[in-house]
């Protein structure tokens, strides 16, 4: 199935399983002592509330026809003092559950977001990221109430609800079998509903990620709409998606509330046949005391029943997320440090392939059997058509994907046996569409080296020519930059990004179509700066404007996953072979320009 349009339902991949509520309970057990002296608590403020209609049954049958005021006064002392009780444990239990409830929310949400950050690139090219938004924020968010309150809720009132029965059989049998009568009817109907509302409540999440991903494209590319005057036509787009979510809603919130009545219906009659049968039984083995008691049990008897098949909706509901949660959270790393990695040390920049094999998936190979070394320090440019695998080769190096089959090499250490944060620490990358984060220019530039100070950004701005115009905005290096650096243009956003790669000092530089989005002029000056900073550091280049490699000390033809030639400028075009052709077209464009 497809899973990247925004108006595609994404297939759960994972079914639903005890395990899921296991693991979700593990956020909250992190904090274990808090969680038991809150339950313990509630389950003491469960049991002391229920000394009440008791009290009242003893004052009726027993203090008062005996005119015993001081009883009477120490009942209604120790009925207040239930009261004041309640009020302190649900005091203590609000302020204890909020926190671990909050707590668990924000460990929960810190292990999705690391996990994605180690998630390969296919992961993120193969769905809207609007979808992936909406798992990190809204699903969390979703099981914020069940996990500050929901959970400690269920167990209290399940506690409940066994001292109301244990108070009622104590006070009258024949009373509590009749209360007992109806819950087999209700636990039916909550098995019943069960399947529908999760499957509701499955389908209502994808509505709501199809909503987000679009909403999220939509902002993005706001520039492009604008320009194209599509408005009318996205708006009709959204109002087709927002309608889907609103029927989805509805329908779902119907079917969660059909528990409700069902559970006051049937309230409702065992209430009535409790009247009736203790009105009957006055003077029997029911006294009015009775009566009065086991009316204030019978309506607290319901009320846990209510709030647990409440709670029941809550977890069926929250299966949704929790599933779509942790299918993120279980999304395979296919690219992670082996058991036994260690640090890369310090390196030269020495690079080598060795019958290198790789490709994306199965159905097509991308690189065939490719081996090449390059020398410390010295600096090498690819080319070749679209698709050939230059971008696979620089990606390669930087192990963002791992190879199927052969050996890349840095100084003679193989990439795969060292950690990956320790191999990308000393790479620079350049892409040709650089990402600007919002904050000021001089946080873009020091974002992969926080240490660095001042002066030395200002030296690798200057170094890339970037320091020309930041000088001249009106805050210089302190200027807020706005989310993805829109109030720049493409070539200044570029140099930015150059000076932060730069300013990492890296041992290998990797520059994938790095001066695309400069002008001729800009590009002259850049490159006087980065023939000083190439120097003595191994470079990777690619570059369809071929006037900016040919001073590379190789360049390498790549075509359909192998390397067709490689050598020096002169030596190729000396070749006349397919570097030969590629350039003498270039220049004859340019010529004709």
């Amino acid at each position: 199935m497809k899973r990247n349009k925004f108006d595609v339902d994404e297939d759960l991949e994972i079914k639903f399983s005890l395990v899921h509520l296991k693991r979700l309970l593990k956020y909250i057990t992190v904090y274990k002592t808090k969680f038991l002296i809150t339950i313990s608590i509630m389950i003491l403020a469960a049991f002391v509330n229920l000394l009440g209609p008791y009290l009242i049954k003893d004052a009726l049958d027993v203090k008062i026809p005996g005119k015993d005021l001081k009883g009477l006064i120490f009942i209604s002392i120790v009925y207040l003092l239930t009261l004041v009780i309640n009020n302190i444990c649900m005091k203590y239990k609000i302020r204890i559950m909020t926190f671990v409830g909050q707590n668990a929310i924000l460990n929960m949400r810190k292990d999705l977001f690391v996990h994605l950050q180690k998630l390969p690139f296919q992961y993120y090219d193969s769905r809207p990221h609007g979808k992936i938004l909406v798992r990190a924020v809204n699903y969390v968010n979703g099981l914020s109430d069940l996990l500050s309150n929901g959970i400690v809720n269920m167990i209290t009132d399940l506690f409940t609800l066994i001292f109301i029965i244990m108070f009622m059989l104590y006070i009258n049998i024949k009373l509590t079998v009749t209360c007992l009568i109806g819950i087999p009817v209700i636990i039916l109907v909550m098995f019943l509903l069960k399947n529908i509302q999760r499957k509701a409540w499955q389908l209502l999440s994808n509505k709501l990620s199809n909503l987000n991903a679009y909403t999220h494209e939509s902002i993005c590319g706001m520039r492009v709409t604008q320009c194209f005057t599509r408005e009318d036509e996205n708006l009709s787009i959204f109002r087709k998606l927002n309608d889907d979510y609103r029927k989805h809603w509805i329908k779902s919130v119907k079917i969660q509330f059909l528990m409700s009545p069902v559970v006051d219906n049937i309230s409702v009659i065992i209430i009535a046949a409790v009247y009736i049968i203790g009105i009957a039984s006055i003077d029997k083995d029911v006294t009015i005391g009775v009566l009065i008691a086991f009316i204030g049990y019978i309506g607290r008897f319901w009320t846990p029943i209510s709030n647990l098949a409440g709670a029941y909706n809550n977890i069926i509901n929250a299966m949704s997320y929790i599933e779509r949660i942790f299918e993120t959270i279980d999304e395979k790393v296919i690219v992670e440090d082996m058991s036994n990695a260690y640090e890369l040390p310090v390196i030269r920049g020495n690079v080598e392939f060795k019958n290198v094999t790789f490709a994306y998936d199965e159905s097509k190979t991308i690189l065939n059997n490719i081996s090449f070394s390059v020398s410390h320090g010295q600096s090498i440019a690819l080319v070749g058509p679209t698709g050939a695998g230059k971008s696979s080769i620089i990606n390669l190096i930087s192990r963002f994907y791992d190879i199927q089959q052969g050996e890349i090499l840095i100084d003679g250490i193989n990439i795969k046996e060292v950690t990956l944060n320790s191999l990308r620490r000393q790479m620079g990358v350049m892409l040709q569409d650089p990402f600007i984060f919002s904050g000021t220019i001089k946080e873009n530039i020091r974002y992969g080296r926080l240490d660095d100070s001042d002066e030395e950004i200002v030296a690798a701005a200057k170094s890339v020519r970037a320091h020309d115009f930041i000088k001249e905005l009106k805050d210089g290096y302190e200027t807020i930059v706005n989310e993805n650096g829109s109030r720049f243009s493409a070539g200044q956003k570029q140099l930015i990004s150059f000076a932060r790669a730069l300013l990492a000092d890296p041992k290998i530089l990797i520059l994938d179509e790095a001066t695309s989005s400069i002008d001729t002029k800009t590009e002259a000056l850049l490159q006087e700066g980065l023939q000083k900073l190439l120097k003595g550091r191994t470079s990777f280049i690619i570059a369809h404007r071929l006037s900016t490699i040919k001073n590379s000390d190789k360049i390498m033809y790549i075509d359909k996953g192998q390397i067709i030639e490689s050598g020096n400028h002169d030596e190729l075009i000396n070749k006349q072979g397919e570097y030969y052709k590629l350039y003498s077209s270039q220049y004859e464009l340019f010529k004709a320009i």
